[in-house]
């Protein structure tokens, strides 16, 4: 994905949660379910998997997804590409809680920070910067 895409999408996923409280809650009724995942870790064909044995988020299909979507895995900006189109296209069914690996430090130490930097050469500085501001 070009890079003025990439950006664009970390704007408006920036202007989002900016919205929304620190706190999430979600509630479902008995007719209802809600898939909750956690811990990707750069493993896009863990998320493509989950997707094909629950149904791609949608008014009628919730996730919720907690934290550490990123690191040690090679496909963690596409994973957060991807969560981010998600919630921005159905963001009363889609819900994302921050894990301990979006974080600065924590993406130095474990290849994120790396990922980006390989993947945007020229534009992977302004891409982290954003990144991080959304985090």
């Amino acid at each position: 994905l070009h890079a003025r895409y990439v950006l664009n999408l970390l704007h408006e996923t920036r202007k989002h949660l900016k919205q929304l409280p620190n706190i999430s809650h979600v509630s479902t009724c008995y007719s209802e379910e809600v898939t909750v995942c956690g811990d990707l870790h750069g493993q896009l064909d863990d998320l493509f998997l989950i997707f094909y044995k629950n149904g791609l988020p949608s008014p009628s299909k919730s996730y919720v997804f907690n934290g550490d979507f990123v690191d040690r895995g090679k496909q963690s900006l596409e994973i957060l590409l991807i969560l981010f189109t998600f919630l921005l296209i159905y963001p009363k069914e889609v819900h994302l809680n921050r894990g301990n690996h979006e974080d600065h430090m924590v993406n130095l130490r474990y290849g994120f920070t790396k990922e980006v930097m390989q993947k945007y050469k020229v534009h992977g500085k302004k891409i982290l910067k954003m990144i991080y501001n959304v985090f």
